[in-house]
Order: structure tokens, then C-alpha cells, then sequence
């Protein structure tokens, strides 16, 4: 059986064709020893067909689409062209060796055509990328060089394009980033407070804050030059008149040195620096604030920005997080005390970097172990959901930080929790919910255009003369209306129940006699109701209304009995 090696090279597609196997045998070792002597090699493996790259863009498409293992069309055809043809219901007669099995199980599944990929043939295809440029003759020196670096560039500058995921390399950078500034900022203000204490060593006392404390530095200067008029600016820096009387008194009884202009400029200077500092490491908070919800909505809103920043980091990206399983999320930060406890049998930690979140905080010390196994828990389904879920939103991260909470509520007051797939029902439905009141037109504005178009019509109505009885129901329930209808309408009913009230006693007394039926009395009285309501209203009752006048008949019936 024949076979054929695809080899795939920055120029274009190769097909070669290995004879005579049967001389050097399968044997790996034996074509390993034979593949450097191209005399030896270039007798069995031959060059059957080259199809050459058009372009540079077209060869990095077809090295995307054979990395990703699909065969694409310009191959297909390459293949079918130069291949034997294989008969419908035979096999064939030869094998297909390529080096990528994923694109040998798509080559078979699209045209049927036999493929193979084992350490043989990996030989046999590592000698022809070591002799390739000797297989085609119209190539230059360099120029094979030349194509596979080119190609190499742009598919992998494509390729960091391509990977979305790689984004959260600026939450990692933007965390270390605000780490250092934390400690930079903490150690220059103690030298500001260590530089600006030697001419005035009572601020330290009165003001706390590292922040303010460089401000205030900045804004007294010279000691001896502060005064009332300053108090204003003092007050607006430090936020409360009383302290700031209080520096100013304070500055008036120093017990601190005199300091010369030159370094005074230079405290100024200095102070100015840390406030600056102090200022971007805001911006910063901000800036991790906005890509945290941007990359990982809902681990942010379970744990915070901070914490989940510092995961992410840890782990090196937000894909390697979500495969992390959640006993290895829960200790990430605390591997020295971890391998420490392993090698001296001792007792692993409970948590690594999570023992920063509020939650392990907020428990008991019995429950802290507990609570960090939970909160791992959920950290690792938030972290799967950001990776994988196309959509941004932050309501399963909600979800899971209510579930935390009713957790802790468990560990406290025994108060049972929900189950985790209610919840993950909830949190769907509400990120649905949320998409379609984005997706919301003006459509409610219809309905309220047809209402007013029926009350106009209704209006018009009543001042035609029409009955219509839904508008006249509301004034006697409500008896706000005109007095003309209602004092007509209790006649009715006065009448009406006259005439009831003699039909039952008549059929009370036939009853009691065993006849049945209506008498000529209840017929002469319908026949009069009838008549009455016809020239009074001009229109006949409605079977609403004959329903209605059933229905007291049988109450009032059952009040007589």
C-alpha cells in the first residue's frame, strides 16, 4: 500500500511519495539513522506535487485553519487533484500520512481519504522538513528563511489578537501596579513625616492621615508664617474648623526647629510628590474598578475587585483561575504554608489570598474554615462563568454573593439556605430580564393611544344620547353622579321588588297547593317590567342585565326564607 506524506511549509502545501519501505522496513530506528543522508532518503521519499501560497495572507489563513485542525477548501482541492481516485464502495489503495491527527480525523470524516499519524511517519515527515529546500528547485537560498519567519510574526501576532482573554493581563498589571504604590506611598509619607516633624513635630499628632498630612505640610510651609488669615485654607484641606484652629495654635507654641528656605522647597517638593502619588493611585483603583467589571463581573461582584484582581494575578489569567478546581482557589497565595505543613505533617492552611474577603472576617473562628471552603466554592463557579460566558452581566455574581451571605446566616442563626439550582434559575431569569429592558422600544407608549381613543369615543357617546350601562353602573355604586338617573333607578328597583315579592308569595302558595308553573300574575308582571323599561329607556335589557336581575331574585329569596 502506497503512502503519502502531506507536509505543510511556510510556502505552500507538498505532497510526497514514500517507495520502497519494504528495503529499509518500518522500523523507526532504522529511518531515524537514515533520514540525515539525503542520497539514502531522497531514493524513498519523493516529491509527487507543491502547490505554492499565493500570498502572505493566504498562508497565514491556511496555517490558522491547519492549527486549529479543520482542512480548508484550497487543500481539499490540492488533495483531491493530486491523490489517486478512490471508487465508491472500495477501499482505497493507499495511506495519507500527516502530522497533526486532529486534521487527519477532519481530512477522513470530509472526502473519505485514509490518514495516518504515528511516530513512523513523523520520522519520515522530519526528514522532509530537514531536506525540503533541496525537494523544489526553483527556491533560492534564504528564501524558505525568509517565508517562515514572515509567517511566524503574523500568525503570532494574529494569534495574541485573536485571544480575547488575554485582556485581563491588564487587571494583573494594574494590581501589582496598585500593590507597589501602596507600599511606595506608606513609606514616603513616613519620610515626609520624619522630614517635616524636625520643624514642626505637634502636626503628627493632630493630623492622622498620611494623605492629609502631606497636603497640610505643603499648604503651612513656614510655621512662623501661619496665621489667622490661613484658617480658611486649612479649614478646606483638613475638613473641620476646630482641627484646623488647632494647628494653627499648635503652630504658634512649636517646640520644632527652624528650618532654611532651600529645605523647606524641598519638604514642598517632596510632599507634593507623595500627593500626586497618592492622587494616581485613585485613578488606578478606578481604572481596576472598570476592567474588573469588564472581564470578571461577577467574581468582582461576589468577592470584590480587589481580591478577585489578586486571583487573577496569582493564577496568571482568568482561564487558568476557572481551571483551577475550588481546594486549590481556596489555598492560592498560601503555597509556602502549605508545602511547609506537607513536609513537617502539620496542618494545612484553611486560606490563601480569599481570607482577604469581608466574609471570612464576619465569621466565627470555628466557622473561618468552613466559610473559606464555601466562598472557594462559589469564587470557582464565578470564575468559570466570566471565562466562558459570552454575555457581560453580574447577576450570577449577585446571586452567589446572597448565597454567601445566607451561609454565613446557616453557620449563625441556623437559618436554612436556598438550594444552589434555585438560585441559578433566579439569576438566569434576572440576566434575561435585564437584557430585555435594554432591548425595550418605545412599544408601551401604543396601548395608552388606543385608551384614550376609547374614552374619546365613549364621551362622544353619552353626549349622542346613547345608553350604554359600563357607564352608568359606576354612578349608582359611587352615587356622585346627576340625580335625575338615580332617583329614576330606585324607582325601578322599588317597583321591582314590589312585583318580585308577590310572584314568590304566589308560587309559595302553589307550591303548597302541588301545582307548578308560572301563574298569569308573574306573566302580567314581566310583561309590565318589560313595557316600563321600554318606554323609559327606549331599549330593550341586555342578558347581562336579565342575569343580574336573576341572580337578586335568588338572594332575595334566600333573605325571605
Amino acid at each position: 500500500m502506497a503512502l503519502y506524506l502531506l507536509y505543510e511549509s511556510a510556502s505552500g502545501y507538498s505532497l510526497f511519495l514514500a517507495g520502497g519501505l519494504d528495503e529499509i522496513g518500518q522500523n523507526t530506528d532504522a529511518v531515524r539513522s537514515s533520514v540525515t543522508d539525503f542520497n539514502r532518503f531522497g531514493k524513498v521519499v519523493q516529491l509527487a506535487a507543491f502547490s505554492p501560497f499565493e500570498s502572505a495572507l493566504e498562508a497565514l489563513k491556511q496555517c490558522n485553519s491547519i492549527s486549529e485542525g479543520q482542512m480548508a477548501d484550497e487543500l481539499r482541492n490540492f488533495l483531491e487533484i493530486n491523490l489517486p481516485k478512490v471508487k465508491e464502495g472500495k477501499k482505497a489503495k493507499f495511506i495519507l500520512g500527516v502530522s497533526e491527527p486532529k486534521l487527519g480525523s477532519h481530512i477522513h470524516e470530509e472526502t473519505k481519504i485514509p490518514c495516518q499519524s504515528n511516530e513512523f511517519v513523523l520520522e519520515l515527515l522530519r526528514g522532509v522538513r530537514l531536506h525540503f529546500d533541496k525537494y523544489i528547485k526553483n527556491l533560492k537560498t534564504g528564501d524558505l528563511e525568509k517565508a517562515q519567519l514572515g509567517l511566524g510574526h503574523s500568525y503570532s501576532r494574529a494569534k495574541v489578537k485573536f485571544n480575547v482573554n488575554r485582556v485581563d493581563n491588564m487587571v494583573i498589571q494594574a494590581i501589582f501596579l496598585l500593590d507597589t504604590l501602596d507600599k511606595d506611598i506608606n513609606s514616603f509619607s513616613m519620610r515626609v513625616r520624619e522630614w517635616y516633624s524636625w520643624h514642626f513635630p505637634e502636626l503628627v499628632k493632630i493630623v492622622n492621615d498620611n494623605y492629609l498630612y502631606a497636603k497640610v505640610a505643603k499648604f503651612v510651609d513656614d510655621k512662623s508664617k501661619l496665621a489667622e488669615d490661613s484658617l480658611p485654607g486649612l479649614t478646606e484641606i483638613v475638613g473641620d474648623e476646630d482641627k484646623a484652629k488647632e494647628i494653627i495654635e499648635a503652630a504658634k507654641a512649636s517646640m520644632g526647629q527652624d528650618l532654611s528656605p532651600v529645605d523647606l522647597i524641598n519638604v514642598k517638593q517632596f510632599a507634593q510628590r507623595v500627593i500626586d502619588l497618592a492622587e494616581y493611585r485613585k485613578t488606578l483603583y478606578d481604572y481596576l474598578v472598570a476592567k474588573m467589571n469588564d472581564i470578571a463581573p461577577n467574581l468582582a461582584a461576589l468577592i470584590g475587585e480587589v481580591v478577585g484582581a489578586r486571583l487573577i494575578s496569582h493564577a496568571g489569567s482568568l482561564t487558568n483561575l476557572a481551571k483551577c478546581p475550588s481546594s486549590t482557589l481556596q489555598i492560592l497565595g498560601a503555597e509556602k504554608a502549605l508545602f511547609r505543613a506537607l513536609k513537617t505533617r502539620g496542618n494545612t492552611p484553611k486560606y490563601g489570598l480569599i481570607f482577604h474577603s469581608s466574609f471570612i472576617g464576619r465569621a466565627s473562628a470555628r466557622n473561618k474554615g468552613r466559610m473559606a471552603r464555601y466562598l472557594a466554592n462559589k469564587c470557582s463557579i464565578a470564575s468559570r462563568i466570566d471565562c466562558f460566558l459570552e454575555k457581560n452581566t453580574n447577576a450570577y455574581g449577585e446571586k452567589l454573593r446572597e448565597q454567601v451571605e445566607e451561609r454565613l446566616d446557616f453557620y449563625d442563626k441556623g437559618v436554612a439556605p436556598r438550594k444552589n439550582i434555585d438560585v441559578m434559575k433566579a439569576a438566569l431569569e434576572n440576566s434575561e430580564k435585564k437584557e430585555l429592558e435594554m432591548d425595550v422600544d418605545d412599544a408601551p407608549d401604543e396601548p395608552s393611544v388606543k385608551k384614550s381613543k376609547q374614552k374619546k369615543s365613549k364621551a362622544q357617546g353619552a353626549e349622542d344620547g346613547e345608553a350604554m350601562e359600563e357607564d352608568k353602573t359606576p354612578a349608582v355604586t359611587n352615587g356622585d353622579a346627576f340625580d335625575e338617573p338615580e332617583t329614576e333607578k330606585k324607582k325601578k328597583k322599588r317597583e321591582k321588588r314590589k312585583l318580585e315579592e308577590e310572584s314568590e308569595k304566589d308560587r309559595a302558595t302553589e307550591d303548597a297547593n302541588g301545582d307548578n308553573g308560572l301563574t298569569a300574575e308573574d306573566g302580567t308582571a314581566k310583561k309590565k317590567k318589560k313595557k316600563k323599561s321600554r318606554d323609559e329607556d327606549g331599549e330593550t335589557l341586555t342578558g347581562s342585565s336579565e342575569g343580574k336581575k336573576k341572580k337578586k331574585k335568588k338572594s332575595k329569596s334566600k333573605d325571605d326564607e
